[in-house]
């Protein structure tokens, strides 16, 4: 091989080697991991049940409501009856808490949530409430979908522990 042809196959070869040495693009480093985006999920989840437990605090119960997907297909289930649609259960909520000392303070805890995919997740925890003359409280589990207004509940399952005799 001539001369020549070494210099132009150093040539040609010395960009190879100088790109194979360069870091990936800073972006893939932006990407987030699985285990970020489930963080992050777990995370927005939590938010919008604190939203809810202060809007309950605040005596507004469409701010409560905003934490439900706004849809005809939304279910809360209670004692042993199925609300079926957004707007029903809205009106039940506003028919059987209708003024501050039915509501009371409300407080969730012992929460746990599960992601069950990019767009599903399960809510598990306690709920009580403190009122002048007494303080429900129960468990409840909310099937979350993540919605283009956000995680919203599609599906609630509240329970209430037997009153203390």
């Amino acid at each position: 091989m001539s001369m020549l042809r070494k210099i132009s196959a150093f040539i040609l070869a010395v960009p190879v080697l100088v790109a194979a040495t360069i870091p990936a693009p800073a972006f893939a480093s932006t990407v987030p991991s699985s285990e970020q985006r489930r963080d992050q999920s777990v995370a927005e989840i939590r938010a919008v049940i604190q939203a809810q437990q202060e809007a309950w605090n605040r005596g507004d119960i469409d701010g409560f409501m905003n934490g439900y997907a706004r849809s005809k297909s939304t279910i809360f289930v209670s004692e042993d009856t199925v609300t079926r649609g957004w707007q029903t259960v809205r009106d039940r909520y506003k028919k059987k808490y209708s003024d501050r000392a039915r509501m009371g303070t409300l407080k969730f805890s012992d929460l746990e949530i599960m992601p069950l995919s990019a767009d599903s997740a399960v809510a598990l925890g306690r709920w009580k409430l403190k009122r002048a003359k007494d303080q429900p409280h129960g468990r409840f589990s909310l099937i979350f979908r993540k919605t283009a207004d956000g995680w919203r509940i599609v599906h609630d399952h509240t329970s209430a522990a037997a009153p203390p005799r």
